[in-house]
């Protein structure tokens, strides 16, 4: 089945929705009290949100994140990396101490967590070919999504600092390119090929 990739992004993030047919993926998740405008963008792209199977944040940060809590509440269960469970954690943190967030905290109840090894069933069972990977530099819980036609979903993951092979950035690019990525579909900013 061919999957088709939309971007729904506003307030200058990227989210993006990976379709296959009408089963679809929501990657990363807006900010807080902003579901309105989520709505309006998924219509817009004429993208149910009842179609939705899954919402995935590439790392829990406010902006990528901020929605997750109200996407289960529409009935979208969150899928999670075992990797990110302390990003959740670490989160409800922050924004518990910035009330003027508005932010609803994650709870547990209607989370998908899966290791990453598992990552390639589960998203299967949905018709989405590719697997997730652990991509740390921007954030120790930072997970990118790597469809097998070559695009990957890397969140807020920034160039490499330095050569260093024990530089996590440059580890995570090297991981993404050794399986295969040929295009970079980032949290923020335009599409763009890998190497380009």
């Amino acid at each position: 089945m061919t999957t088709t990739i939309v971007n729904i992004g506003y307030r200058s993030t990227n989210y993006w929705v990976i379709s296959a047919g009408r089963s679809r993926l929501l990657v990363d998740l807006g900010w807080p009290q902003t579901m309105g405008l989520m709505r309006a963008s998924l219509r817009r792209m004429d993208v149910p949100l009842a179609e939705v199977r899954y919402a995935f944040a590439t790392h829990y940060h406010i902006d990528h994140a901020g929605l997750a809590e109200e996407f289960k509440q529409a009935g979208v269960p969150l899928l999670v990396a075992e990797t990110q469970l302390d990003g959740i954690r670490g989160l409800n943190q922050w924004a518990c101490a910035r009330p003027k967030e508005e932010f609803i905290a994650i709870t547990q109840h209607g989370n998908v967590v899966v290791g990453i090894a598992e990552s390639r069933g589960v998203l299967a069972g949905i018709g989405i070919a590719g697997e997730l990977l652990s991509t740390p530099g921007h954030s120790p819980d930072s997970v990118s999504l790597l469809l097998d036609d070559g695009c990957a979903f890397t969140g807020d993951l920034g160039p490499p600092l330095s050569d260093d092979p024990a530089d996590l950035t440059l580890h995570s690019w090297r991981l993404l390119q050794e399986r295969g990525m040929t295009r970079v579909h980032p949290g923020h900013g335009p599409v763009r090929k890998w190497g380009a």
